[in-house]
């Protein structure tokens, strides 16, 4: 069975006027991004996301094109409506972090290469030797972003025998922040101007703590450590030895390292464990 021509070069006229309509939005979003620094890293998941629906969507349509075709009783060829396939916001959602992850991913990488010699290992040296006088050491977790929330998800585990996931740390951050926001804004300010965050700028940073591999820092400490109702201590090189958060909470603390110098990508977190005793 052979599949209308007509019908084909229509939607293939069609897809033509689509991809130049993509590849103009997309010129004017690098030209909007050309000196945010925010919006380049950004722009290439966006491209990529606008280049793939589009790709994927033109080869459904076609495929659709190519098998929709009907023989009736008179063996007369009918065509139906190519079926329109809408990408949902959640899976857009899901590609952006699937994309940001692996730019980040790449970016660690090479970091790892440069990273041999440094302020590193002297920041390494120092935080050993605190530890040790606890008769602990480092339990090492991979620096993608997720860092604060696997070295918590691993104390949780490794003290309270209680298993929860990143995702679901993230989630309990956010909404924490979200319900105790009068708590949280007079310590949260734009990143360019230092001016208090706006309704919509404290939103979209909640959203971006569940929605993207966001590093963590302080405040996320706090709020991991009020939302589980334990005490968090974070043991550093330089500065206080120790900055405890949640010391009103009576359960055995989470015990993290972090580390300034151990990527230039941004600060990082460890968790800790015992040290083993040698057998005799």
């Amino acid at each position: 069975m052979e599949v209308d021509g007509d019908a084909l070069a229509v939607i293939e006229c069609r897809h033509k006027k689509e991809k130049k309509e993509v590849q103009a939005k997309i010129q004017a979003l690098k030209k909007a991004a050309k000196n945010d620094k925010t919006k380049k890293k950004d722009l290439v998941a966006e491209v990529a996301r606008l280049e793939s629906e589009l790709e994927e969507r033109h080869k459904h349509e076609i495929e659709c094109a190519q098998t929709e075709v009907l023989v009736n009783d008179t063996d007369e060829i009918t065509e139906t409506e190519p079926v329109k396939f809408k990408v949902s916001k959640a899976q857009r959602r899901r590609d952006k972090k699937s994309q940001h992850a692996k730019e980040r991913e790449e970016e660690i990488k090479q970091q790892e290469k440069e990273n041999v010699h440094g302020p590193r290992n002297m920041e390494m040296q120092s935080l050993n030797t605190k530890l040790k006088e606890k008769k602990l050491k480092i339990f090492h977790i991979p620096s993608d972003g997720d860092c604060l929330y696997k070295a918590i998800a691993h104390q949780l585990e490794l003290k309270k025998n209680q298993v929860l996931s990143v995702d679901e740390l993230r989630k309990n951050v956010s909404n924490y922040i979200r319900q105790n926001k009068d708590d949280f804004i007079p310590f949260m300010s734009h990143p360019d101007t230092c001016d208090m965050l706006t309704e919509a700028e404290f939103e979209q940073y909640c959203d971006k703590i569940t929605e993207t591999k966001v590093w963590g820092g302080q405040l996320e400490i706090r709020a991991l450590s009020n939302s589980l109702k334990c005490p968090i201590n974070v043991i550093q090189a330089t500065g206080p030895e120790c900055i405890e958060q949640g010391a009103e909470f009576d359960n055995p603390p989470l015990v993290i390292t972090y580390h300034r110098h151990m990527y230039s990508l941004g600060e990082h977190y460890n968790s800790t464990c015992v040290i083993e005793a040698e057998s005799a």
